[in-house]
């Protein structure tokens, strides 16, 4: 199961590695509302991966619970040690819970280019700490998976 929690973790990191290569335009920018050019990149690329890419953006959410499923069953046989096992659990659902409640509603609300750019602007700055506490939570995942294998 270890290699199977690694894979998930890993393709869960790269999902979300391409995500912040278009949050991070945010970060050039003080607070307050983002340029036209900014929200538009960000905006066009959460409305091809949201909804444009059906059905295959399905396929993020089947890997977050195959990932899930493979971590409660390394629980299940006990291997590896149960710290470890439940630290991954808690790490991988709390980015999984985080991102299927606020980032992908977000993203989604985001992409569709409803709401002022100040409303805009405070999404896709939302969007870019959620991913960065999602990747966070996922390399640690990744780690974890990696010491014990």
């Amino acid at each position: 199961m270890n290699a199977f929690v690694a894979a998930g973790a890993g393709f869960l990191l790269a999902v979300l590695w391409f995500d912040l290569m278009f949050d991070v335009q945010t970060l050039r920018h003080g607070s307050g509302e983002l340029p036209r050019p900014v929200l538009d990149s960000i905006g066009g690329y959460y409305a091809r991966v949201t909804t444009g890419a059906r059905p295959m953006n399905r396929l993020i959410a089947t890997v977050m619970l195959a990932t899930l499923a493979a971590i409660i069953a390394e629980i299940i046989n006990g291997k590896p040690s149960s710290w470890i096992a439940y630290a991954s659990l808690a790490l991988a659902a709390f980015a999984i819970v985080l991102a299927g409640v606020r980032t992908v509603p977000s993203a989604v609300r985001l992409g569709s280019g409803r709401g002022s750019a100040v409303d805009q602007s405070a999404l896709a700055r939302a969007i870019l700490r959620q991913h960065m506490l999602c990747f966070a939570s996922i390399v640690a995942v990744l780690a974890l998976q990696l010491v014990s294998g």
